[in-house]
């Protein structure tokens, strides 16, 4: 393989020719929930910043979090797929209404970097999921990040546990730019265990969206945050 060969072909766009049929039907499955995850998430959000709802952000936490807990306790399967559907949407919804204090905070500090955010996110995850789905083969070297990943993960949390006591603003800069490296990724490495999953016979397509969604929300937090302070620090 000739890594310095950088020939696109348009027709791979438009479909997955290293993929079995049936996961690129799961795939379809699990974009198409994601994009229903974005659409409930951005509207929880939006209603969020206008109104007072996000006063009860820490309940609405500890409830998508219950409800992602019920997705993972309930099995797969036809006659569960509605209800688990149900729930996926109330994770999303609750999701964005938990993000709303945040988007807040940071409209009212300095409005400018969140029309950014958004599509810089969208930009960032679709460039580096279908990217991964397209191009990666099955059992690609994005699969061997997992322990490199979590393993950074770790060091970034420890980082920001001792933060308030190094009191370290470069710290803190290089933590927002580690996390929003470390999600990216995790966005490479969960596209590729979703097709081997898939292609292994594990179809649960909603517990796979949820793993892309959360991917998606960390990336937007770490991009928002990092537009904000390189606007503040101006």
């Amino acid at each position: 393989m000739n890594v310095f060969d950088r020939t696109i072909n348009l027709d791979a766009l438009f479909k997955f020719s290293h993929i079995s049929a049936s996961t690129q039907a799961h795939l379809q499955r699990v974009y198409g929930s994601f994009a229903l995850c974005m659409l409930l998430a951005a509207g929880g959000g939006y209603v969020s910043v206008l109104t007072q709802l996000g006063q009860l952000s820490v309940l609405c936490g500890l409830c998508s979090l219950g409800l992602m807990l019920g997705l993972m306790r309930t099995p797969h399967s036809r006659d569960t797929e509605l209800q688990r559907l149900g729930m996926l949407a109330g994770f999303a919804l609750l999701t964005g209404i938990n993000l709303g204090p945040s988007c807040k905070m940071c409209i009212a500090i300095d409005p400018s970097p969140f029309p950014t955010g958004l599509p810089g996110t969208a930009a960032i995850f679709g460039m580096l999921s279908r990217s991964s789905a397209l191009y990666a083969r099955r059992r690609s070297c994005f699969l061997y990040l997992g322990g490199f990943l979590l393993s950074a993960l770790s060091c970034c949390v420890l980082s920001t546990l001792f933060m308030p006591c190094l009191d370290s603003t470069w710290l803190f800069t290089a933590n927002l730019y580690m996390g929003l490296m470390l999600m990216c990724g995790f966005v490479l490495f969960d596209t590729q265990l979703i097709i081997e999953k898939a292609e292994s016979g594990d179809k649960d397509y909603i517990w796979h969206c949820v793993d892309l969604f959360l991917d998606f929300v960390n990336i937007f937090r770490e991009l928002l945050m990092i537009l904000g302070l390189n606007e503040v620090g101006k």
